[in-house]
């Protein structure tokens, strides 16, 4: 369903349970720029109403998620660590190159989110079926869903407002370049490396 190339490989479940403090925080700030990406969409292409609506819900629905996730951390005692690099999204943003057309930059950036959202859906599928946490693993699980909706929402937007045939041919080609980054990645306590 999400299209990935490479699945990750369920053992970096076991090193999330390992890292369960860090996998926390690292997803609490993954939730944080999701709802920043959303009002970056809002602010820099205002002229779809259709759009600005959907990452209003957005905003709303990732903030909820980082809330969920730091009561989490909180109620096992512990604080929000510190944000760090994303080497997953640093890496994956470098596909498309800089400039274009208004156009061009908004399907671009709604694909590179659509991954992202389908990456995350996947590895949140991995913790809920593998993490010997029961409430973790439920937690999880209802995640999954909304990101499914989110990758889904993003992939739908870039076809709607992009040429179909063309924003194919890019998903296709950014699912491959992923795919390669993907091979490095999957030995740290992170949601996408």
């Amino acid at each position: 369903m999400l299209g990935l190339k490479l699945p990750t490989d369920p053992r970096w479940v076991n090193i999330a349970e390992k890292n369960i403090e860090e996998i926390l925080t690292d997803h609490a700030f993954c939730e944080q720029k999701a709802a920043s990406t959303a009002i970056s969409l809002i602010v820099s292409f205002p002229e779809y109403p259709e759009l600005i609506n959907a990452m209003i819900a957005l905003v709303k629905e990732e903030m909820s998620h980082f809330k969920m996730v730091h009561d989490r951390i909180l109620a096992r005692g512990w604080t929000l660590g510190r944000d760090r690099k994303d080497e997953y999204v640093n890496r994956l943003v470098q596909f498309f190159p800089k400039g274009g057309s208004r156009t061009t930059q908004l399907v671009h950036r709604l694909l590179y989110a659509a991954l992202i959202e389908a990456r995350s859906c996947e590895r949140f599928k991995l913790l809920s079926e593998h993490i010997n946490d029961p409430e973790l693993a439920t937690f999880y699980k209802n995640l999954m869903v909304s990101e499914a909706n989110h990758y889904t929402m993003f992939l739908g937007f870039a076809r709607e407002y992009g040429d179909r045939t063309e924003v194919d041919t890019k998903w296709q080609a950014l699912l491959d370049f992923e795919a390669e980054i993907m091979r490095d990645l999957g030995t740290k306590e992170t949601m996408h490396g």
